[in-house]
């Protein structure tokens, strides 16, 4: 298991001196991975990227989510087609930084929904993830479906529609995206949920029920951790947090960061990772005891 964090954590990726910055500062906090959210083929280069990345020893994952005119369950087939299209821009854009996987809300537009999702919408947006899902493929990447909350999609919210979903493309390269905030609002219970994920566990977030700083809030993450080594899960667990000077006005509306939790990204980022490796250490302390 190997940890990562999120560059919104710093600052919102506009230029490479931003994306800069959150590189320097992950791998100085001790980080294996920075999560590039939506990168701007305008305005990155990515050879520079991946060879600040080497000389760092980190590496780059690469995430996305799709305004409502690229909304993929929409009747709208132009706008279906232009989710598609930026979604295979944005799998070679991963390709091209050395990312080994694409996460996020990635199957429908990242928003509240007024309306309850159709079968028509669920059926199409599966069958472009299907297609998506080959192109990747060819370009060494996994499609990783962040299971967002009710207030993100109307999709899908659970492990156990994201196992429908990925039945229903009919692929064997998608995989799910699951997080800890989404979780605590869906899940029954997150242990039972992640072990329900089992194989198809492709990508971790972790995250406060407020978005702070870990620890500070009501989540318990134990239960989660152990299950993740219950189902031998190597991946990334990556931390996510968002304040309101590291994302832009369109997702602090969508994701409602409406006040400050915490200031200092630099010990956001330290402190989170000893937290999460506490955890890791105390799981496997657990797991011992039981054997």
């Amino acid at each position: 298991m190997k940890f990562g964090i999120h560059q919104f954590v710093w600052n919102q990726g506009r230029d490479m001196a931003e994306l800069e910055t959150a590189m320097d500062g992950a791998a100085e906090s001790g980080f294996d991975l920075l999560e590039f959210p939506g990168l701007d083929p305008a305005s990155i280069d990515t050879a520079r990227l991946v060879q600040k990345a080497q000389g760092l020893g980190i590496a780059l994952g690469a995430s996305a989510g799709l305004r409502p005119d690229m909304d993929l369950t929409s009747p709208d087939k132009a706008c279906v087609a232009r989710g598609e299209a930026f979604l295979t821009e944005a799998i070679h854009i991963a390709r091209d930084i050395g990312a080994g996987h694409m996460s996020g809300p990635i199957f429908s537009a990242h928003q509240k929904f007024t309306t309850l999702p159709t079968r028509a919408g669920w059926e199409q947006s599966a069958e472009v993830l299907s297609r998506l899902a080959e192109v990747a493929k060819a370009a060494g990447i996994r499609l990783c479906l962040e299971l967002v909350n009710r207030y993100e999609t109307n999709l899908m919210n659970t492990v156990a529609q994201g196992l429908d979903y990925i039945r229903q493309t009919g692929s064997d390269n998608v995989f799910l995206h699951i997080d800890t905030f989404h979780m605590n609002i869906e899940e029954a219970d997150q242990g039972r949920a992640i072990r329900h994920g089992a194989d198809k566990v492709g990508y971790f977030h972790v995250g406060e029920n407020h978005r702070g700083i870990l620890g500070t809030g009501t989540i318990d993450f134990a239960p989660a951790f152990d299950a993740l080594l219950d189902i031998g899960y190597d991946g990334y667990v990556s931390v996510e947090a968002f304040d309101s000077a590291g994302c832009g006005d369109d997702l602090k509306a969508i994701c409602a960061i409406w006040r400050e939790i915490w200031t200092d990204p630099d010990a956001f980022a330290r402190h989170s990772r000893a937290f999460m490796q506490m955890q890791l250490d105390q799981a496997r302390q657990r797991a011992a005891a039981y054997a």
